[in-house]
């Protein structure tokens, strides 16, 4: 178990997107986000004090987590001495890289030296079976966007709130490392050897109530060149009844890919039900969350308001309006 409350470290994340495991992590757990610290150059924040690490100590943090997903999961050699320090005075350190906390010589030799723990999330912790594509019972909805880092966790977090508060049935399935570290478990699918990946999102959303609805955190995009894989296991391996297409309309190009630009909302459910229906021939496109979190009021609601007339769904920024409308589309289910 990771100790709580948290050091959220933002190192020198180049944007606030950068920090999304910092954000997700204080915008869910606020109890457990005391503080963050940054380096000079840092361009984001998450909106909570600034601390040392010995104001950190003193307001009872117990572990300093990582809280970038930079490009490629990598621990920055700038980095290094606030988490050795750190190790030193007592903290443990957490980290959803890819880069491994405990394959750093240094700071797992500090660690050992200082009886301190290091957590590397972003490890499968069982062996996942190969998917066999067969049908479960219960229901599962899938978030998935026209770009990766878009709100797709945002999205399913938002329904199993407003899911949980009308006394349904449902669960958040965490499928990344911020959703593991807002709720404590789940598979780590981009670090999952790739036969096994639509079989980890089987283990991940098993046989269930008929009435019961897995909200399985969404991942990359079918359409980024990157990370367009893990969507792909999840498509199969979640069997989605309901899709909530998910776009941010203020970006410019897809994240890391300067030369791709963002396909339509359009092309995005036409993309997602063929491969959908591979695994699933009910499953249905039902709404859309659309990330407003750069545009004004009034910008976001005429937005909202053309796309639901121009796609013929129901549109809402879940986060920022609530995720009723969202909710309410699952009856078409």
């Amino acid at each position: 178990m990771i100790k709580t409350p948290y050091l959220l470290f933002l190192g020198d994340a180049p944007d606030p997107l950068s920090a999304k495991v910092a954000q997700g992590i204080k915008d869910w757990r606020p109890e457990y986000a005391v503080g963050q610290l940054r380096l000079d150059g840092c361009k984001a924040d998450v909106g909570v004090p600034d601390m040392t690490l010995a104001q950190a100590k003193a307001a009872g943090v117990k572990t300093v987590v990582i809280g970038v997903a930079n490009r490629g999961g990598t621990i920055s050699q700038r980095w290094k001495k606030v988490l050795v320090q750190a190790l030193e005075e007592g903290f443990d350190l957490a980290s959803g890289l890819h880069n491994l906390l405990r394959d750093e010589e240094d700071l797992a030799a500090v660690a050992r030296a200082t009886g301190r723990t290091l957590h590397d999330v972003r490890i499968p912790s069982v062996p996942y079976p190969i998917a066999n594509g067969e049908k479960r019972r219960g229901k599962r909805i899938l978030a998935v966007g026209t770009d990766c880092s878009i709100g797709k966790m945002y999205t399913a977090l938002c329904m199993e709130r407003e899911m949980r508060a009308r006394g349904m049935k449902a669960t958040f399935r965490a499928t990344g490392q911020t959703g593991i570290l807002i709720t404590g478990g789940g598979v780590p699918l981009d670090a999952v050897i790739a036969d096994f990946m639509a079989g980890s999102i089987e283990y991940l959303t098993p046989d269930n109530d008929e009435d019961h609805w897995d909200l399985i955190e969404g991942q990359g995009s079918l359409f980024h060149a990157s990370y367009s894989g893990v969507t792909m296991a999840l498509v199969h391996g979640g069997q989605p009844d309901a899709l909530i297409l998910c776009h941010e309309p203020t970006r410019t190009h897809m994240r890391g890919l300067p030369s791709y630009s963002l396909p339509s909302i359009e092309a995005l459910r036409d993309l997602a039900l063929q491969l959908a229906h591979v695994v699933n021939a009910g499953c249905k496109a039902v709404g859309i969350s659309i990330n407003t979190q750069n545009m004004t009021d009034a910008d976001a609601r005429a937005y909202l308001a053309e796309v639901e007339t121009r796609v013929g769904l129901p549109a809402t920024d879940p986060f920022r309006y609530g995720a009723a409308k969202l909710v309410d589309a699952l009856d078409t289910v």
